[in-house]
């Protein structure tokens, strides 16, 4: 029994999806990888075999290019309208089924869109994809055998390169962990240059007007705001309001009174 089925349109990047199923075959088996054109022997009938191997799989990948709603029948019309068109089936039985579809997207083929697929397909459209790109086709097929390793066990078991597998999740898990601690760093450093830098918001959970260090007072309420400070020196002792105050700020600089004896 096949644990993946490998759905392509012929038409539309079968040169991929011939990729994909080759790669996954050497890793896991062919005896667990379904592609028509490898998977079903001389003289057996295809529509029987295309139809018991979707109804038995675990996962189905739908490979998806650009041209993979265009393609035209016999008839002019669009491929994936008609019916039997056994591209529409395979899905159509492995979403009716309950079987984890996942599409494959090809080059600059986009997000599949609902108002194009037929009512009975739609749910595609909601399904996570996965992006291959021929610049990268090794590192693109390799992380699709390790996603389906992870997904399905029995799978996972028979994977020829499982040391290599877990060797790339540790890696991808200490890269994301120092990521994190990364950003965590930014973030604490952020909220400490605010913090330093007088009024404004804190980043994070915690957020507000707070006032560092004022040089007199301050008013965080409502009404009128009166100040009457002394200018000395270099001028300190500017008075500012802060929070949510609606009122008018009044503020009356004066020089400091000279003592009596100046003669002035």
């Amino acid at each position: 029994m096949p644990d993946v089925f490998v759905n392509y349109r012929t038409g539309d990047e079968e040169s991929v999806a011939t990729m994909i199923a080759r790669e996954l075959t050497q890793r896991f088996g062919g005896e667990r990888i379904f592609f028509a054109s490898n998977s079903i022997e001389l003289g057996h009938r295809f529509p029987a075999e295309l139809a018991r191997a979707v109804e038995e799989c675990e996962a189905l990948l739908a490979v998806i290019g650009p041209r993979w709603a265009e393609v035209r029948g016999p008839d002019g019309r669009p491929a994936l309208e008609a019916e039997q068109d056994w591209t529409r089936r395979e899905i159509q039985t492995a979403l009716e089924r309950g079987i984890l579809v996942i599409p494959v997207l090809v080059g600059k083929a986009t997000r599949i869109d609902r108002a194009v697929l037929p009512d009975d397909m739609r749910e595609l459209a909601d399904c996570q994809y996965r992006r291959f790109d021929h610049r990268n086709a090794e590192s693109d097929l390799t992380a699709l055998g390790d996603a389906l390793a992870r997904l399905l066990p029995e799978l996972g078991a028979a994977d020829r390169d499982a040391d290599g597998t877990r060797e790339r999740a540790e890696a991808k898990s200490r890269k994301k962990s120092a990521k994190d601690a990364g950003h965590t760093r930014m973030r604490t450093r952020d909220v400490e240059q605010r913090v330093r830098g007088g009024i404004g918001n804190l980043n994070g959970d915690l957020s507000g007007t707070f006032v560092n260090e004022p040089q007199g007072p301050v008013n965080t309420g409502r009404g009128h705001q009166y100040n009457a400070p002394h200018f000395q020196g270099d001028n300190t002792g500017v008075q500012f309001t802060a929070g949510d105050n609606n009122g008018t700020v009044h503020q009356r600089f004066e020089r400091e009174r000279r003592r009596s004896d100046d003669g002035r």
